[in-house]
């Protein structure tokens, strides 16, 4: 559906979603789901290919059957919880620094209101409206919410993407597990002198498959998710054999 300039009224052009409501407009966007989609696929990726890895590097070391399960369900253990810890401090931080940016601008704002009204128009200006339709949206939106305004328009944060450092840890560490159980499961019934083409193999149709889900979701090209993760993927698994081959003793 096309919206004419004479359909968008002054007010619409304000609150564009109102108007898309009362319309019946709707547009499917995948932004929303850059948090979570980032921490899961980031989380399985890491789970495929640090334990495939792994056992990949202490098969061609010429370890046993059973030294290389327990180095892979060890790597899955400490992995997980790695990477729940790494996102969940990470995550924090990010929190704590939005949470002090937005301490700064409530103080600004009972401190200089007029000031921030001026800063505020100063943005829409930049971005093309007019300087007299600027200091107007300024001032609605500030009437309505000004530390949000302030806080989406100057400082770029969103209601939409909160940090949530217990969410993010909880979907590192249940995709990692997820993930690194895949080339473990392909350990069973392979025998010793085929453990390392097997798990090698097999690792680069999960990741093929992990990046196509992914490109899928975030409405990407398939194609270009797939090759890049399995290319990647490729390189650590040989270079890990290769240290492994290096390296190793004959049991």
């Amino acid at each position: 559906m096309s919206i004419s300039q004479e359909q968008l009224s002054f007010r619409s052009r304000l609150d564009l979603h109102q108007y898309m409501a009362r319309t019946g407009h709707k547009e499917l966007h995948r932004i929303n789901r850059i948090g979570w989609l980032r921490a899961s696929v980031l989380g399985a990726n890491d789970g495929i290919l640090s334990t495939a890895s792994l056992v990949v590097g202490v098969a061609a070391a010429h370890g046993t059957h059973q030294s290389v399960l327990i180095a892979g369900v060890a790597g899955l253990v400490a992995g997980a919880m790695s990477m729940a810890a790494g996102e969940y401090v990470s995550v924090s931080s990010q929190a704590d620094t939005e949470q002090a940016d937005l301490a700064c601008e409530r103080r600004e704002l009972k401190e200089d209101n007029e000031g921030e009204h001026k800063e505020l128009a100063s943005i829409y200006v930049g971005r093309g409206l007019d300087p007299v339709l600027a200091k107007e949206v300024a001032k609605q939106l500030m009437a309505k919410d000004a530390l949000a305004a302030h806080a989406r328009d100057e400082l770029g944060i969103s209601v939409n993407f909160v940090p949530r450092p217990v969410q993010a840890a909880l979907a590192s560490a249940v995709t990692f597990s997820v993930g690194g159980a895949m080339p473990l499961l392909m350990m069973f019934g392979a025998p010793q002198s085929r453990l390392v083409p097997i798990v090698f193999g097999s690792t680069l149709v999960f990741l093929a498959g992990l990046g196509s889900l992914a490109a899928l979701a975030g409405g990407a090209p398939i194609w270009r998710a797939a090759i890049r993760v399995t290319f990647w993927g490729a390189l650590a698994m040989g270079l890990t054999a290769l240290v492994g081959t290096l390296f190793g003793t004959t049991a």
